[in-house]
């Protein structure tokens, strides 16, 4: 079943992350199909570039991927990206979010992620749900979110 606005945020745990353990905080929440590619690179250097107006909001950003944990290090070092990242490689995470989605290129049909951002409010719940991301411009749009 998808996951709805106002349902609690299924938890994350992964090496010293913890979403639970971030309650009175909000969080962004984008999970994205691999890093250090076009898209991918776009959307978190947006994320990057607009993370001290996240801050002031109090709203922490967290990047989620199926790569490998050194992959997600190698890409925030090489492009400079100041949050946390989560590496979800066996994609538990990315199922209880519903966004592990057969996919299609060049007719050849496989699994993967569905670019889709999260807002988890302070109380632990989603606030705002942003399926099929267009990299460009998103994080400004989960910005203005935040002041709604």
């Amino acid at each position: 079943m998808a996951l709805q606005i106002g349902d609690k945020a299924p938890e994350i745990k992964s090496g010293a992350f913890q979403l639970s353990k971030l309650k009175g905080k909000r969080v962004v929440l984008f999970f994205y199909p691999k890093s250090d590619t076009p898209g991918c690179t776009k959307e978190a250097c947006e994320f990057r570039d607009l993370s001290k107006k996240f801050d002031k909001h109090e709203t922490m950003i967290v990047g989620l991927s199926p790569d490998k944990p050194e992959a997600q290090q190698k890409f925030a070092t090489k492009y400079g990206l100041p949050y946390a990242f989560v590496a979800d490689p066996e994609h538990s995470i990315a199922e209880a979010y519903g966004v592990w989605k057969e996919k299609s290129m060049y007719g050849k049909k496989y699994m993967g992620i569905e670019r889709t951002t999260y807002l988890v409010g302070a109380d632990g719940k989603i606030a705002k749900i942003f399926p099929k991301v267009k990299p460009e411009g998103h994080a400004e749009q989960v910005l203005a979110a935040l002041s709604e």
